[in-house]
């Protein structure tokens, strides 16, 4: 249990870094669009866990360290719905109604579909 517990740890930090990586560079280029960094790690992530998931129920000889590892470890560092969240509002508050609507549903139905396509193509 404690291997698992250090997978999801460092695996964490890992898509942590990753996303705080992401958005630095996004908002370094694009300040007034910081959110399409938030959009984009969460379509990432949607597809890599649809497909990982799909693909790891086939791979039981990996060791659960590594799967639980990446799923929750890395992918559960690099999406950021609370971080979504968050800019949805700021986007409604500062009176960008129609972005804020379009950016809140680019991502939960741009994520199903990722996520779909994902174990779609894990499955294949």
């Amino acid at each position: 249990m404690m291997q698992v517990v250090l997978a999801v740890a460092a695996g964490g930090a890992l898509g942590s870094v990753l996303r705080f990586a992401t958005s630095a560079y996004v908002t370094a280029q694009w300040p007034k669009h910081y959110y399409l960094a938030t959009l984009a790690v969460n379509w990432v992530g949607c597809l890599c866990i649809g497909f990982l998931s799909a693909w790891f129920l086939t791979r039981t000889e990996l060791p659960l360290a590594l799967r639980t590892g990446i799923l929750t470890g890395v992918l559960g560092g690099l999406t950021t719905f609370s971080s979504f969240s968050l800019e949805a509002l700021r986007l409604a508050e500062n009176g960008q109604l129609s972005s804020a609507a379009l950016y809140i549903l680019a991502s939960v139905i741009g994520g199903l579909a990722f996520a779909w396509l994902g174990m779609s193509v894990a499955r294949l």
